[in-house]
């Protein structure tokens, strides 16, 4: 959808006897997950939405990702269950073997009503993005290749100069530009006041599959070096993803060297074993190569006045607890609803959006904590190891996966509902 500059900023514009006749402007960095998925709900909820991507296209490539509990209802709600499960991975589960390929523990996607290990929606990052975008394309603005350069904030909007040189206005802008969000620095501060490492380095990328993956992941895990390697197979069957990990305090690679992280990520998984050495003959030419520190962020706030933020840029729970893209979901269906509740005011939209998505992220940081500390070298200084028989992690894992409340919203506007959408829960049939 096209958007005339000369619009933009004037969200509140009236008819001549003062009643308002369209919705508020919001600006949405990051196309990813995130921020689709915000635009999806703020466009049902009246606002104009337009989302800002640095990338020229949707990125490519990217990790599995899961969708538990709460997080699958938001995505009926959304009326994309069909086309989310469609393009899942169809994983039956996963094994964990030793150097010799020999089975020692079998996980499988339907254990715990599908939200276990192996989560019954499972979908490729890329998958889930083209998904998202292919259901807002049409009702909202998408600029790739650009970014916001320049902001500044008063009581009524907030005007932004793009890297492009646009210059535009609009009433709220969020920030779902993920765990080195621009955004976030820009407004609230240098990366390292809100970045927890976790001790740990994650990489992973495709690679054809030879190794005869038929719907079952395998991982391999060193206890003595700490370091693991993950193979998964993926909807193309001629392809899959190899996923490795190795405990290291500070890589000391910049986050956009691909050269020298995977230089580095030769030399930790080195003399590592199992089929390790044929996967990493395929670094050189993967077309997808992810690599950085397992990390969180951790902040006292996600919101500075008309600006917000939304997943990892707000409460990356790392992939340690395999929840972030729940969060994700979850915060875009609560975000847009209560900016919406609060008839657009952002201090009061921004401040019960923070006080209903807290305890929900607190209780899945805790879990990706929890599971990198379950990897820690082993040491003097180190630990115990985190007890996850125990009936405190039990409790821990519902809340992390149920323990946040959706609101219908009633009374809030939602397209969907002028259609009869199934999207609507609402809706009359």
């Amino acid at each position: 959808m096209s958007v005339d500059d000369s619009d933009q900023g004037n969200a509140f514009r009236t008819d001549g006897r003062g009643t308002r006749v369209s919705g508020p402007s919001v600006l949405v960095a990051g196309a990813s997950i995130a921020g689709p998925a915000l635009a999806h709900w703020l466009r049902r909820r009246g606002a104009e939405v337009t989302v800002v991507e640095r990338a020229p296209e949707q990125r490519p490539g990217g990790q599995a990702v899961d969708a538990r509990g709460v997080a699958k209802e938001v995505i009926r709600r959304m009326g994309l269950d069909t086309a989310v499960r469609a393009a899942c991975t169809d994983t039956a589960g996963a094994h964990t073997v030793d150097a010799d390929g020999q089975v020692l523990e079998t996980f499988r996607a339907d254990d715990d009503g599908g939200d276990g290990f192996i989560a019954d929606i499972e979908i490729l990052r890329a998958d889930l993005s083209r998904v998202l975008h292919d259901d807002t394309r049409d009702g909202v603005e998408y600029v790739f290749g650009d970014r916001i350069a320049q902001l500044a904030q008063d009581a009524d909007g907030v005007d932004v100069v793009f890297a492009g040189g646009k210059q535009r206005r609009f009433d709220v802008v969020v920030g779902a530009d993920g765990l080195h969000s621009e955004l976030r620095a820009m407004v609230f501060g240098p990366h390292e006041r809100f970045l927890r490492h976790l001790g740990h380095v994650l990489a992973f990328y495709s690679l054809p599959n030879e190794f005869g993956l038929d719907r079952w992941l395998l991982e391999y895990q060193d206890q003595e070096t700490g370091r693991s390697a993950l193979l998964r197979p993926i909807q193309d069957a001629t392809r899959a993803m190899a996923m490795f990990s190795f405990a290291s305090a500070d890589p000391d690679v910049d986050h956009r060297d691909v050269a020298a992280q995977k230089k580095l990520l030769r030399e930790r998984m080195t003399g590592l074993g199992w089929l390790v050495p044929d996967m990493l003959a395929h670094l050189d030419d993967t077309p997808d190569f992810y690599f950085d520190q397992v990390a969180q962020v951790v902040m006292d706030r996600w919101s500075s006045g008309r600006v917000g933020l939304l997943g990892d840029a707000a409460f990356s729970s790392s992939p340690m607890s395999g929840q972030g893209t729940g969060l994700a979901l979850v915060g875009a269906y609560l975000l847009a609803g209560e900016l919406a509740a609060a008839e657009w005011d952002p201090h009061a939209g921004f401040t019960r959006y923070e006080a209903r998505m807290r305890p929900f992220v607190e209780a899945n940081q805790e879990i990706g904590r929890l599971n990198a500390r379950s990897r820690d070298l082993p040491g003097p200084d180190t630990e115990p190891r985190p007890d996850f028989a125990g009936a405190g992690f039990t409790e821990l894992v519902g809340r992390a996966i149920n323990g946040v409340e959706l609101p219908d919203y009633a009374g809030v506007p939602d397209s969907a509902s002028t259609t009869g959408s199934p999207a609507n829960p609402s809706a009359k049939s």
